[in-house]
């Protein structure tokens, strides 16, 4: 069966700030940025994952939500309470350093997991968790 990963989808509530932690600090590429009916969808990759898109979207995107769904999404996301993405590199010391001095909010510190990679974790400027890990092997 031929299946990979196309697109993953993060909520984010101010665009430009996401734009600035995702493409500035984490040197993603931007690859699209669309707006439509009042919202904005701005998709980012890895230069490395060609094929893979992050699609930075508003917390409620569907049409069909309703305004007491869209509340609950965005003080959801202000908590920090929606999942995150895991990003593997090569030097997690190197690039927590580098998003640190950003001024993200800082969650761990790099540390050698019990599960075989070192990695460290972040929330970017809407609130969502990060984490870079890195593998022995790398």
């Amino acid at each position: 069966m031929d299946l990979k990963l196309s697109q993953c989808f993060i909520a984010v509530d101010d665009h430009d700030k996401a734009l600035a932690f995702y493409r500035d600090v984490l040197g993603l590429e931007v690859r699209g940025d669309v707006a439509f009916e009042g919202m904005r969808w701005v998709t980012v990759g890895s230069p490395l994952q060609p094929d893979v898109q992050i699609v930075l979207e508003p917390p409620a995107a569907s049409p069909d939500i309703s305004s007491a769904d869209k509340q609950a999404m965005a003080e959801l996301l202000a908590k920090g309470i929606l999942r995150g993405v895991i990003f593997s590199t090569a030097d997690c010391d190197a690039l927590y350093e580098r998003v640190r001095a950003s001024g993200a909010d800082v969650l761990q510190e790099p540390m050698d997991q019990p599960y075989g990679v070192r990695d460290c974790a972040f929330r970017d400027p809407a609130g969502n968790l990060l984490r870079f890990t890195e593998r022995p092997d790398a």
